[in-house]
């Protein structure tokens, strides 16, 4: 089964390559790999000793957060928004450089299922989203220029009888759950979408309300949203700089901060790890006794997508080294033609594989065959890590055996469409606010220890 967003490509669309050194264009890569921060220099200190604070410069905030992803960036922006809090974000590279920049900004409800643990939460972040965009209209601004986000809509397609049935039963679902969905047979969508193939025993869920952004603009607008608070003191930034280990109380053994290469900050009120796919190996980094910690299981998840408008075919597995291609085509605010993507286990990697950009495109070409006639022009490859977690629900919330650390991480390939939920979530969490939907099922406790 196939996902599409809309509209789709025009067949004849004239792809521009940008300039590039690389014989197959470029892509982006963390300044900080994994090997460097795993190698980087540690804090020796006994077994049932408490970290001792270096002397690095020290700076006291009320929360720090551990990652400057979309998650982290997300929950330092509600803290400013809802609290008089200070809020310091660390990273151990720069903003948009990890699975976030590799992404292709869909906040879509059409791929999760009304009743399921990460229903709700979905759907109040995909509110937040709209309001966020709403804002930005009453302001007099176009959130397409500000955000890149458009109200494509999306297509999940089927090119089988039986996956033309589960589409159907799917937007059954979806229309019990209050969404407007559409299921469409193949000679109506064939009308709406004369460039997509899938057979005349195929058919489609439209869901109209489907959005997109564009990840880098989004990062972009929050980072400088947060930077508003620097003048009264209450957002510092601290990039290339990874986390080293937690600041322990000598005396109580409580969490007072975060040690990084750089500097010494503490946290009056909590420490947030929303550090994507490295937070699981950073957790156990960071704590001199790792062993009396929960194993949070947070593993990467490589990710390819690659420039070249809005739709997503299904996956094909591998069984050999366990990856898939889900063929995703999406424009950009920019009309470049985003194509995508693929999901690996091979570790921290970041090299670019040929043969994987190579079944991306031929994935692609299976459902729109025009794009054979563009010869794989490829601008730009996008390479990431996915946070996976086995359950298919992100980690949030505190970690039992320190009670002010919080764990905001594991989303996978929903980090975009689950920010905004996730930060008023942890915000609440730290604020002791109520909190708005259930929390439990992404609680430490219980899953994990």
């Amino acid at each position: 089964m196939e996902s599409v967003a809309r509209p789709l490509p025009n067949p004849n669309l004239n792809i521009r390559t940008l300039p590039s050194s690389s014989p197959r264009g470029s892509f982006t890569v963390s300044r900080v790999t994994f090997d460097q921060w795993r190698n980087r220099p540690r804090l020796r200190a006994g077994r049932h000793r408490p970290v001792a604070a270096v002397a690095n410069p020290r700076s006291e905030h009320d929360v720090v957060v551990v990652g400057a992803g979309i998650i982290g960036l997300a929950v330092a922006r509600q803290l400013l928004l809802s609290s008089d809090l200070s809020v310091a974000v660390v990273d151990a590279a720069v903003p948009c450089s990890g699975a976030t920049g590799a992404g292709q900004g869909y906040i879509w409800m059409a791929h999760k299922t009304p009743g399921s643990e990460t229903w709700e939460l979905a759907a109040r972040s995909k509110q937040l989203w709209e309001e966020l965009a709403e804002s930005i209209r009453d302001q007099g601004k176009d959130p397409a220029e500000v955000l890149g986000w458009k109200k494509t809509g999306s297509l999940l397609v089927g090119r089988t009888l039986e996956e033309s049935y589960m589409l159907e039963e799917r937007v059954k679902l979806l229309n019990q759950a209050g969404l407007q969905a559409e299921y469409l047979p193949a000679s109506s969508l064939h009308l709406e979408e004369p460039a997509l193939e899938i057979g005349k025993e195929g058919g489609a869920a439209l869901v109209p309300d489907d959005c997109q952004l564009d990840a880098s603009q989004t990062v972009a607008f929050i980072e400088e949203g947060n930077k508003q608070f620097n003048s009264q003191g209450r957002y510092a930034e601290f990039y290339n700089d990874p986390a080293l280990s937690l600041l322990r109380s000598s005396c109580t053994q409580t969490v007072e901060g975060v040690q990084t290469s750089k500097n010494n900050l503490y946290a009056k009120r909590a420490v947030v790890i929303a550090a994507g796919a490295w937070s699981g190996p950073l957790m156990q980094s960071l704590i001199v006794q790792p062993n009396l910690l929960p194993n949070i299981p947070v593993k990467p998840r490589k990710v390819f997508t690659s420039s070249t408008r809005s739709f997503t075919p299904g996956a094909v597995e591998d069984d050999d080294n366990l990856s898939s291609i889900s063929m995703t085509a999406t424009l950009d605010v920019k009309r470049n033609l985003l194509l995508g993507s693929s999901r690996q286990f091979v570790g921290f990697s970041r090299e670019m594989d040929e043969s994987i950009v190579k079944r991306i495109w031929d994935r692609a070409g299976e459902f729109f065959p025009a794009l054979k006639s563009l010869d794989n022009k490829i601008d730009k490859i996008r390479i990431g890590h996915r946070p996976y977690m086995p359950d298919g629900k992100p980690v949030i919330g505190p970690v039992p055996s320190l009670p002010n650390v919080f764990l905001a991480a594991g989303h996978e390939g929903s980090g975009l469409c689950l920010a905004l939920g996730t930060a008023e979530m942890v915000a609440d969490m730290i604020l002791g606010n109520p909190i708005t939907i259930d929390h439990t099922p992404y609680s430490v406790e219980g899953r994990f220890c």
